[in-house]
């Protein structure tokens, strides 16, 4: 009478584990037919869903922080290279993420996901994770990763400037507000929309 009973246990179990891996199948099966087939909106202006909103950047944050080497920022925040940082972001970054002069800028608002604003909100990740954001990127975003364009040197300039945005040296402020108001180098949201609208004209007309 042991044996029937145990054996009745395992068929059990066993049906659990189909019945589980069976639902699980389903639910990858169904994700894959949703994106496959078109049923994700591909528009870069609507507006994330509250789950997106929920999950997305911190999972970010998870995946940058499990593989972001812990490196100690190998310059210092001096006047000197704060400044450096600083003309980097204005000619690389300001276009999306702000300036000075334009604090939040409208063209960072094109992209999906939107784009940080820095100078409403400074970033508040340790120095190695903004320099590994800077370095690498982050797909799907329009992130694009500057290892290929800046020297590393370069690259912990731009993360100590970030680091320190919000507390900027006097010098280093009038030199950003100068910089920021010149036409050729500011990063409004008019210059980046110019300058993507040119380039887009150029592509299509083949010159």
């Amino acid at each position: 009478m042991v044996w029937p009973k145990a054996i009745e246990g395992r068929l059990r179990m066993i049906r659990f584990l189909i019945g589980f891996l069976t639902a699980v199948v389903l639910v990858l099966l169904t994700l894959f037919c949703y994106v496959r087939f078109g049923f994700v909106d591909p528009r870069a202006d609507a507006e994330p869903g509250s789950l997106e909103t929920k999950l997305a950047m911190p999972a970010l944050d998870a995946s940058v922080d499990r593989r972001a080497p812990n490196m100690k920022n190998p310059i210092q925040p001096t006047e000197e290279n704060v400044l450096a940082g600083m003309k980097i972001y204005q000619a690389d970054c300001a276009g999306c993420h702000g300036d000075i002069s334009h604090p939040h800028s409208t063209f960072g608002d094109s992209f999906y996901p939107r784009v940080p604003q820095f100078v409403e909100d400074a970033p508040d990740m340790p120095e190695s994770q903004n320099f590994y954001i800077i370095q690498h990127g982050v797909r799907l975003s329009g992130m694009p990763g500057w290892k290929t364009s800046l020297k590393e040197s370069e690259l912990w300039q731009v993360t100590t400037f970030l680091n320190n945005i919000d507390k900027l040296p006097p010098q280093v402020l009038a030199a950003w507000k100068t910089v920021a108001t010149e036409p050729e180098t500011a990063g409004s949201a008019d210059a980046g929309t110019k300058a993507a609208t040119k380039d887009r004209r150029t592509d299509m007309s083949g010159h």
